[in-house]
């Protein structure tokens, strides 16, 4: 269904046409840790991106951090990666790299699963070399969006697109490696920094009078300053409790309570 809007509302992009799914909050703190004691070094791939660019604020309370973006990290480029993990011998590994362009995906496999699946895979294998942990993001496509209620980390996975399947493989490729990880799922990512939903609904209502948006996908929009924070507290948590860090291990979702659809989510946009 389609709700016509005003200048007042907006239209939904065609990345964002895909099936969409709400991801049922696991971790709820959003408070930014104080300084760790024990001070890590830190490599952070994407780190221009929407939740990279908030990880550089995040995690600079735990330590020194390397803050990587494409040109000195490519995720295309796997030998590049591998060298530089084995270089800075990190004792954390935050992937905030992805192929993210939903429908380009489809024509774009091959460069989607390189980014998606197999450069994580070759961060997996080196945080399993060097015993450092490896921080990774996935996202909703990786299930079918058929279930009526949130989803949870115990839901069967089935995604319906390429690039929710590379996603996917990128998450089977880390517990393949039996490294140290955290995979953190979320949805609508959002943030001040780079190019989100609320940003092109803004532009699209300065360009058209009226506007289209549907109202049969629902989501949890989840703000990227969120992700980081929960991000830095988790890893604040196994500096400090080290005996009990290999239980942290495994597959969360992170979003915010409550969920909406794009058509309700333009309107509290404007």
């Amino acid at each position: 269904a389609e709700h016509l809007c005003n200048a007042n509302g907006g239209a939904i992009p065609k990345t964002f046409s895909m099936v969409s799914v709400v991801i049922k909050q696991k971790i709820t703190s959003h408070n930014i840790p104080p300084p760790a004691i024990i001070k890590m070094e830190i490599i952070l791939l994407g780190a221009n991106g929407q939740v990279g660019w908030e990880l550089q604020r995040s995690l600079a309370t735990l330590g020194k951090v390397k803050a990587c973006d494409r040109l000195e990290a490519n995720l295309e480029n796997l030998d590049k990666i591998r060298t530089l993990v084995q270089v800075h011998r990190p004792e954390v590994i935050v992937n905030a790299a992805a192929y993210t362009a939903v429908d380009q995906a489809e024509s774009e496999q091959e460069k989607a699963y390189q980014i998606n699946a197999e450069a994580v895979a070759v961060l997996a294998d080196e945080a399993k070399r060097i015993n450092s942990w490896l921080i990774h993001y996935s996202t909703e496509y990786v299930f079918d969006g058929t279930k009526i209620d949130a989803y949870v980390e115990t839901d069967e996975t089935n995604p319906q697109s390429v690039y929710g399947k590379s996603k996917l493989q990128g998450e089977e490729e880390i517990k393949k490696s039996s490294c140290k990880y955290l995979i953190f799922r979320t949805s609508w990512v959002y943030s001040t920094h780079g190019a989100n939903f609320p940003k092109h609904m803004i532009r699209l209502a300065k360009e058209q009078s009226q506007l289209k948006v549907v109202d049969d996908q629902v989501g949890a929009p989840t703000s990227a300053e969120l992700i980081a924070d929960v991000t830095s507290l988790c890893l604040h948590r196994i500096t400090q409790n080290d005996a009990s860090a290999q239980n942290m291990i495994g597959t969360y979702h992170i979003t915010p309570a409550g969920e909406t659809s794009w058509h309700g989510y333009t309107k509290f946009i404007f």
